[in-house]
């Protein structure tokens, strides 16, 4: 195996005269966008920068993120994505702990970092991308390095979400990420030279995990900025996507768009969603505007793909399965067990911790090793999501293992809840969380953003929760809004934050007598 400076020189090689990027109104080739890279790559090493060392890179889906990306490839830099909508806090943590010797940072974001140089101990550099970086980066050797590596060399530093407590850092090597890339790719239609993967969603994120594939087949990255939904759908006719990575949240603006029904996509091969559960409604109603093209995928940034799903599967019948409630089945190259509490496999249809391993995880969080020893056993790796599968291998995801509900020692998993009330159509997105019950320790609670002007009531979501989950399921309080629920900066649903209201005042997160 070659390391990813290697395969993305050979493929710019191969493919010079192809599109490779298409950003900010501009397109370039192969052969142009690996030319930035190597000028990055050599203003990063003038600095003074060595092999191995990190750099942070905070930016949008834009033209300096892809130099980084070929930049630090080519100098086999560690590359350190931070996360636009993370605080100050989050990106000094994420710059220190990693021990950031150079950042890259859109000019829009720099009032979030600028100082941290002065701050950290190690920072000594940060780049700018403002009105004087085009000449800057044009000014710097056209010379390849060749800096010579090896694929067990780190490649990146990717971060956890962060929502209980600082983020922790999830390092890859050359080999695992290349891996990661191709079993993440390995169930989709194969990709042709010459087709076009969009990213709407951060490459800093789940669809970087597209990147390097669709580099090395010779495809063309179309780096959006905005997911504003009728400018996502223009982009997707105009450019004749064939590929994308959708987390549930943008599926459901695209679909929900007044003009999604009336659009036509006959180029699109495949949208991969993951990062989050999906509700019923929303993958029916991608399956009905996009056609037979959703792809499914459950991971985590410790260790991913676990599962996988195609279209036929996800909205077919299989006997023994609800493959609609799953979240696909085990990858071909992945091994998944459901732990018990004493980390042992539990039979089929049992529930328990879901275990995974795979050739893309982790080897352990980076310089933490007390949380790498909660996190993997015998080369497992421990999710904290709860889940079950079935007899053909699908598997269905109750909820983080630290959300549960106990109602009167019956276990409740938020995410169910969720999945139910997200299917009526007045709901656009839904948490549900445990609060304070004297009688019964503590019971459900929904917080629902509904379109407005909608007509739905309370009682309507608790009658729709009895009926699909029984009277003791149901949510005992029902809130709804029009605003967004709050998320973390990575997309993610922050069940806490909504939930923090109603435990002010207890001793504990569990009430009763």
């Amino acid at each position: 195996m070659l390391t990813v400076g290697a395969l993305m020189r050979r493929a710019s090689n191969f493919h010079g005269d192809r599109p490779a990027i298409l950003a900010e109104g501009r397109s370039l080739t192969f052969e142009e966008s690996w030319r930035r890279g190597v000028h990055m790559a050599n203003a990063l090493l003038n600095l003074g920068l060595e092999p191995g060392d990190r750099v942070g890179v905070l930016t949008d889906n834009t033209l300096e993120a892809q130099d980084v990306m070929a930049g630090a490839a080519a100098a086999n830099l560690v590359r350190v994505p931070l996360y636009a909508r993370a605080s100050r806090q989050t990106h000094s943590h994420m710059l220190d702990h990693t021990q950031c010797r150079a950042m890259v940072v859109a000019e829009k974001y720099l009032p979030d970092v600028k100082g941290l140089d002065d701050d950290l101990q190690h920072l000594q550099h940060i780049i700018v991308r403002d009105d004087k970086y085009e000449t800057w980066l044009a000014d710097q050797s056209d010379d390849d390095p060749y800096v010579a590596g090896n694929v067990d060399d780190l490649h990146i530093i990717r971060h956890t979400g962060g929502t209980t407590g600082l983020a922790k850092g999830v390092p890859y090597s050359h080999r695992q990420w290349v891996t990661s890339g191709r079993d993440w790719t390995y169930p989709m239609p194969p990709i042709a030279a010459g087709d076009t993967c969009m990213h709407v969603s951060p490459i800093s994120h789940g669809s970087g995990y597209l990147y390097l594939p669709m580099w090395l087949h010779g495809a063309c990255n179309i780096l959006m900025s905005t997911a504003e939904p009728s400018a996502v759908l223009d982009a997707m006719e105009t450019d004749q996507v064939n590929y994308m990575f959708a987390v549930p949240t943008l599926l459901a603006n695209l679909v929900q768009h007044p003009s999604a029904k009336k659009r036509r996509f006959p180029h699109l091969k495949t949208i991969l969603v993951g990062g989050a559960p999906i509700s019923d409604s929303t993958a029916l109603l991608g399956h009905e505007v996009f056609g037979p093209v959703l792809y499914q995928v459950y991971g985590q940034a410790e260790v991913q793909p676990a599962t996988t799903m195609s279209p036929q599967e996800w909205f077919g019948q299989v006997p023994g399965s609800q493959p609609l409630r799953s979240a696909g089945r085990i990858a071909p190259f992945a091994g998944l067990e459901i732990r018990d509490a004493d980390n042992q496999p539990v039979p089929v249809g049992e529930e328990g911790e879901i275990a995974v391993r795979c050739d893309g995880q982790m080897d352990g969080y980076w310089q933490d090793p007390e949380s790498t020893g909660q996190r993997i056993r015998d080369g497992w790796v421990l999710t904290g999501d709860v889940g079950r599968l079935d007899r053909n291998g699908y598997l269905y995801i109750l909820d983080r293992k630290d959300d549960v509900i106990i109602s009167g020692g019956v276990n409740i998993w938020p995410a169910e809840l969720e999945n139910v009330i997200a299917a009526h159509p007045a709901v656009l997105e839904v948490a549900v969380f445990g609060v304070p019950s004297q009688r019964w320790g503590e019971s459900p609670a929904a917080v629902c953003t509904v379109a407005p002007g909608s007509t739905v009531t309370e009682q309507d979501i608790i009658d729709l929760c009895t009926r699909e989950l029984g009277s003791y399921r149901k949510p005992v309080v029902v809130r709804l809004q029009t605003e967004s629920l709050p998320k973390s900066p990575v997309g993610k649903l922050q069940r806490r934050t909504l939930s923090e209201q109603y435990w002010q005042g207890e001793k504990r997160r569990v009430a009763g007598s």
